[in-house]
């Protein structure tokens, strides 16, 4: 099921999301935005495991042997 969103934005910004639209090879400014909030969510997956490696490397995790071991 889709929903439809409304937003403003300048007119400079609308020019400029046109001409991404078009060079991305983009069927619709749609699709564009679609587009763009799964690389937003693909980063923020990316940034949470680097976060998690910095963890891991400081010594902060536990090796777990058996689903017990998260007690």
């Amino acid at each position: 099921m889709r929903a439809t969103i409304n937003i403003s934005v300048p007119e400079m910004m609308k020019k400029e999301i046109e001409r991404e639209t078009k060079a991305g090879g983009y069927v619709s400014v749609s699709e564009f935005f679609r587009d763009v909030m799964r690389e937003r969510k693909i980063n923020s997956l990316l940034q949470d495991i680097e976060e998690s490696r910095r963890e891991i490397r400081a010594g902060k995790a536990k090796v777990l042997r058996s689903l017990k071991d998260l007690r």
